[in-house]
C-alpha cells in the first residue's frame, strides 16, 4: 500500500472538522484533527504533515498567528497552508495571505472545490506525493503495481523495506530523523526500537544495490538518514 499523503486539520467547528476528515479521507488521504491553536502549535512541533488545512479563529491561538508562528520556523517555513474563514471581505484575504497562507476559502465553501485545491496544491509542492512511479537515476518505484526496478532489473522487497524506500523517494535529498522514519513509515501509534530502522535500511540496501550500483542512501552522522 502506497504512503498516503498526510493533512492536518485545524479547525474548532466540530460538524466542519468531521465533515473535513470524512471527505480527505474518503480521497486517500491520512488526516489528523486538532480543535484549538495551542495544541496545533505543540503537534506540528513533532510532526510536520503534508499541508495543512487551517481556521482562522480558534481558541488558544489564532489561525493568523499560529500561521505566522509556522512560516518563522525552518521546519514549517515551506508548509502548504490553506485557511479557512467566515471572513470574506478583501482586506482580510490580502491579510491572510500576506501573513504566509498559500490559499484561502471562505466559509460555507465547496467541498469539491477545496479537494481539487489540496490536490493542486500538493502535485506543485511535491508531484511525487501523487505521482504513480518514482523515479530516481536508473531506480524505477511503482505504486500501483508494487514493484521495484534497477537498471531495468526487478527487485525483490519486503513490505517494510518497500515503504521505506518509498518515503525516502518522495523528498530527495531530505534528511529524515530515525524517529521520523519509525512515525512514517511503521507508524505513531506502533512501538518499535530506533536500531529498527537501521536494520531495515541495511536490508534496504543490500536488495537495491545490485553490481557496481551507487548507494543512494545516505547516512548523516548523529542525523539519519537521507536518500539521493
Amino acid at each position: 500500500m502506497a504512503i498516503a499523503p498526510k493533512i492536518t486539520v485545524v479547525e474548532d467547528e466540530e460538524a466542519l472538522s468531521v465533515l473535513l476528515r470524512y471527505n480527505l479521507e474518503a480521497e486517500g488521504y491520512v488526516v489528523e484533527t486538532i480543535a484549538r491553536g495551542d495544541e496545533a502549535e505543540i503537534a506540528l512541533r513533532e510532526k510536520v504533515p503534508d499541508l495543512l488545512i487551517l481556521d482562522w479563529m480558534l481558541p488558544g491561538l489564532s489561525g493568523i498567528e499560529l500561521c505566522r508562528r509556522l512560516r518563522a520556523r525552518r521546519e514549517t517555513e515551506i508548509l502548504p497552508i490553506i485557511m479557512l474563514t467566515a471572513r470574506g471581505e478583501e482586506s482580510e484575504r490580502v491579510r491572510g495571505l500576506a501573513t504566509g497562507a498559500d490559499d484561502y476559502m471562505v466559509k460555507p465553501f465547496s467541498t469539491p472545490e477545496l479537494l481539487a485545491r489540496i490536490k493542486a496544491m500538493l502535485r506543485r509542492v511535491n508531484p511525487s506525493l501523487l505521482s504513480h512511479v518514482l523515479s530516481f537515476g536508473d531506480l524505477k518505484l511503482d505504486r500501483e503495481q508494487h514493484r521495484v526496478f534497477r537498471k531495468e532489473r526487478e527487485l525483490k522487497l519486503g513490505p517494510t523495506e518497500f515503504r521505506l524506500l518509498e518515503f525516502l523517494m518522495q523528498s530527495p535529498g531530505r534528511v529524515f530523523s530515525r524517529g521520523q522514519l519509525l512515525d512514517n513509515v511503521w507508524g505513531a501509534d506502533i512501538y518499535v526500537d530506533d536500531r529498527t530502522v537501521d536494520v531495515h535500511v541495511g536490508r534496504l540496501r543490500k536488495a537495491i544495490n545490485i553490481g557496481r550500483s551507487i548507494d543512494p542512501i545516505r547516512t548523516v552522522r548523529g542525523a539519519g538518514y537521507s536518500f539521493g
